[in-house]
């Protein structure tokens, strides 16, 4: 749930210094980000988070409501970072990492970075990550959105249109994995062979089928493999006494994913 949408805190001290990863204060269907050793108030109440603070703790306000305290997870990553517009949902996050098999000690290009939600997932799936925002404010804010997440050490956000490094990073040991969110990625698909290793994924995150349809041809035309183009579509289920079936409420359609592999 985003914080926003189950009230913002009245009032909230700044935090102090500390290394400790951000945690979640929980109460019944509201949840807040707060940093160990900061001072939160909400409409709840006042506490101090102590900045030994643990998960599974329970903290008291001022006005005696209890706050569970949450550990801080990668589902948790698409409520609670600044958003510069709409961010990766986490199925299909989980789609890309899957798909392409993402783990500890790869090489991961990025481009379009927005929010920063699927190059911290990979990050922190145990990838090391550069990753291409053109957008100057959106690249600060995805810099401290990986703060927050933990992840600043395993991703590089770097400010511009990876197509101008292009023979700069095809000069570079190849790269596991290239994931693109961006509209012009067929013009980057072009250039695949030349940024990823033998055996390396390319994915390819689009919500207009047109892009789908032309990186899907770049793909081919680059001589990848195992191209392979999906709707990614999930309907949430609803049980009440009158039967079972799937919900109206939620749009189960984000997009198309394009995976494709370099042999």
């Amino acid at each position: 749930m985003n914080a926003s949408d189950a009230g913002e805190p009245v009032a909230e001290a700044e935090a102090e210094p500390t290394d400790r990863p951000p945690v979640l204060l929980v109460h019944e269907d509201r949840e807040h980000l707060v940093q160990p050793g900061e001072e939160f108030g909400s409409d709840l109440g006042v506490l101090e988070v102590p900045t030994d603070v643990e998960p599974g703790q329970v903290l008291e306000t001022h006005l005696g409501t209890e706050f569970r305290v949450r550990k801080l997870r990668g589902p948790d990553l698409f409520h609670h970072f600044e958003r510069t517009g709409a961010p990766m949902v986490p199925r299909d996050v989980g789609l890309v990492i899957g798909e392409t098999g993402i783990g500890v000690g790869d090489r991961v290009l990025d481009t379009g970075t927005g929010t920063g939600v699927l190059a911290a997932s990979m990050a922190r799936a145990g990838a090391s990550v550069v990753s291409y925002e053109r957008d100057p404010e959106f690249a600060d804010v995805a810099r401290e959105n990986m703060a927050l997440g933990g992840v600043s050490s395993d991703v590089e956000v770097r400010t511009g249109d990876l197509r101008d490094d292009l023979e700069t990073l095809a000069a570079g040991p190849g790269f596991d994995v290239l994931t693109l969110d961006t509209g012009d990625a067929p013009t980057i698909v072009e250039h695949t062979p030349d940024l990823l290793a033998e055996g390396g994924f390319v994915a390819v995150y689009s919500p207009f089928v047109e892009t789908a349809r032309e990186t899907s041809e770049a793909a081919r035309e680059a001589g990848l493999s195992n191209v392979v183009t999906r709707e990614t579509i999930q309907r949430e289920m609803t049980f009440d006494d009158r039967g079972s079936r799937p919900s109206t409420a939620p749009v189960g359609h984000t997009g198309y994913l394009i995976v494709a592999r370099l042999e």
